[in-house]
């Protein structure tokens, strides 16, 4: 197996890939920003690098994310070009015999000494590539045998998952499509609009995304829009859209009728919407800017929406397979401040609610923190919501899934992002 694994890659690894891959590893590695925001920087800056080489690195760099402490501590060094050596053995399987005519004579020697080390010596929130505290928060929530269970789950990238637009084309018209153009496309085992792609194909250039009749959104995602189950004609808000996935499928849903307000207090997110909604042909989206969760229009419409989505700010940690830098550049005083928000905001997107409503709680966090603990200090402060079903809500949806009351998907259970949803019902 290990052959078969390192006959490309001395056919591949060249000597300005290791370069570009420890460069782009320094400049990522400081986290200041996001890491798709500073690769995207960094390729910006490096025009010259070609497709295959790129790809190295993009690969490279979000595999040292994934494991950045064990790397750190195995390697004994912070040093750019050390950690990519050391990606490139460790997370991609090569040999010293690979890479030993692109490297120096105490470089060799020093990879073959460090190829020798194990995990085994090192403490468990390290060989986890978990910072501590949120090792040690997992393990409370979870106990020992689930929170290895996350650990091991975040280490794998994650699938790529599409979602139909049901206005343009059925599932089984785009899984024929996008298998007519040699992709290895199936349906998620969830989400009714869901397709799971495996590799990484461009999907940007792809004549059914250009189209509209196909979105990049996770099965987990989509599930959350099943949650609320908008109907035609209502009034419902999206009182934190960002990009607008989540919007997109809830117009999709209403089948273009009724009106949807797609609400965020930050200009670019919304401006990212708009070509998105475009291709997508719905036509009773309308987005919001505000300028903050207390913003007049949200008061203008207190008492009159029929559903209201809370997809609230949050650490993302259950997006760690696609955004492995959130571990690193979150912290516990970060999570403390963010529970603050979003108790405030799901306290003032409850004005909305209309009695008889509908409102759904969610986030892409797997802490009680950002969860169970918002939701249930709610409900206790707001007499007038009563809890509601989300697994009735699915079997209405004929929907095969059952997390109980609340909805709870885990990388390693369900095969998507990690996500939260509780649905929140205003009396009569």
């Amino acid at each position: 197996m290990m052959s078969q694994q390192r006959a490309p890659l001395r056919n591949r690894i060249f000597a300005n890939q290791i370069a570009g891959l420890a460069a782009a590893i320094g400049e990522v590695g400081t986290l200041r920003y996001p890491a798709d925001a500073s690769l995207h920087h960094f390729f910006r800056a490096h025009r010259e690098m070609g497709q295959q080489d790129r790809a190295f690195v993009a690969e490279g760099t979000f595999a040292y994310l994934r494991r950045k402490r064990s790397l750190e501590a195995l390697a004994g060094s912070t040093d750019a070009r050390k950690l990519a050596l050391a990606v490139i053995v460790r997370e991609f399987h090569a040999s010293v015999r690979d890479v030993e005519a692109l490297i120096n004579v105490p470089e060799a020697a020093w990879l073959a000494e460090f190829k020798s080390r194990t995990h085994a010596a090192l403490p468990p929130a390290v060989a986890a590539d978990l910072p501590d505290w949120l090792w040690d928060r997992l393990g409370a929530a979870y106990g020992d045998a689930d929170r290895a269970a996350f650990a091991d789950a975040w280490q794998k990238p994650a699938p790529l998952d599409l979602r139909v637009n049901p206005a343009k084309l059925s599932r089984d018209d785009a899984l024929a499509a996008l298998r007519a153009t040699n992709l290895d496309a199936s349906p998620t085992p969830f989400s009714p609009l869901g397709i799971r792609v495996q590799g990484r194909p461009q999907m940007a250039t792809h004549a059914l995304f250009e189209n509209g009749s196909l979105e990049v959104q996770d099965e987990g995602s989509q599930l959350i829009g099943y949650a609320l189950a908008p109907r035609r004609g209502e009034m419902v808000a999206d009182f934190c859209a960002g990009a607008g996935g989540k919007t997109l499928l809830l117009g999709a849903l209403m089948r273009s009728s009724g009106r949807l307000y797609a609400f965020d207090v930050v200009d670019k997110r919304l401006a990212n919407l708009k070509p998105r909604l475009a291709r997508s042909g719905l036509s009773n989206v309308h987005p919001q800017l505000l300028t903050s969760e207390r913003d007049a229009r949200v008061k203008r419409l207190a008492g009159k929406i029929d559903r209201v989505l809370v997809d609230a700010p949050c650490t993302g940690f259950g997006t760690l397979r696609r955004n492995p830098d959130l571990k690193w550049r979150q912290t516990e005083q970060d999570l403390a401040e963010l529970t603050a928000k979003q108790a405030a905001i799901l306290q003032s997107a409850a004005t909305l609610v209309k009695p008889g409503g509908r409102l759904v709680y969610a986030t892409c966090s797997v802490l009680p923190e950002e969860n169970d603990h918002v939701v249930d200090a709610f409900v206790a402060a707001n007499p007038q919501f009563r809890e509601g079903d989300v697994a009735a809500e699915f079997a209405r949806a004929k929907i095969g899934l059952d997390t109980g009351a609340r909805l709870r998907l885990t990388p390693q259970q369900h095969g998507c992002d990690g996500f939260f949803g509780a649905i929140l019902e205003r009396a009569p």
